[in-house]
């Protein structure tokens, strides 16, 4: 079972993300938190495996507690709840080490995807939002910033970079796939090597890579 802790200041947001995912034989919401200092209270008392975190919260906000989460419990995924004005915040935690993000209108089918993504320690970027994010951040970059991350791409195969392209456009491993005509396994293969490569800790941050260095554009 995969173990989710639910972080919204909202009841009735939790309440329906618990309803969601609880409908899933193989997620279960093992606790709810109304603010940033109960989700890392929370998730240091107990194994969770994904955090379900709002940004905007009382008491303390959703980019403080991922630091906070990443040093009371390391092993546990966090997924960034988010609405399109938040683009900022949300590019700032990407780069802080979550998961991903999520738009909380998002369609159940989604939801349960992102979490099972996280799960697989794979990052989850909405598609309704991913290219708005990544142009936001590109269109700010510096020639200094683009220079610097092909120079890190020039370690990088040409099937490699075909790979990491398709990141930069968010998509999974398996849409990937289908892409260039190989499988989910080897796409996954792929990507592992990548990251490894780069120096990535995730494949969001690739991603990011990817957009400052033009790659696909």
């Amino acid at each position: 079972m995969i173990k989710v802790l639910v972080t919204d200041d909202e009841p009735l947001i939790r309440a329906g993300i618990r309803m969601i995912l609880t409908s899933a034989d193989d997620i279960d919401v093992v606790a709810e938190a109304a603010n940033g200092r109960e989700a890392v209270e929370l998730a240091r008392a107990q194994r969770v495996d994904v955090v379900l975190l709002d940004i905007q919260m009382p008491v303390m906000d959703g980019l403080t507690a991922l630091a906070e989460l990443r040093r009371a419990a390391p092993e546990a995924r966090v997924l960034i709840l988010t609405t399109f004005g938040e683009q900022q915040n949300v590019l700032r935690a990407l780069a802080e080490g979550s998961a991903g993000f999520l738009l909380k209108d998002s369609a159940p089918a989604e939801l349960m995807r992102a979490v099972r993504a996280a799960a697989a320690g794979d990052a989850y970027l909405s598609p309704g939002a991913t290219r708005h994010v990544v142009d936001s951040l590109a269109s700010g970059q510096s020639a200094r910033r683009s220079e610097q991350a092909r120079r890190r791409l020039e370690s990088l195969s040409d099937r490699e970079l075909e790979v990491l392209a398709l990141l930069g456009e968010g998509l999974s491993n398996a849409d990937a796939g289908q892409r260039i005509h190989m499988s989910e396994a080897t796409v996954k293969t792929y990507v592992s090597r990548i990251l490894a490569k780069l120096g990535c800790e995730n494949r969001v941050q690739a991603a990011l890579l990817a957009r400052d260095a033009g790659l696909g554009t």
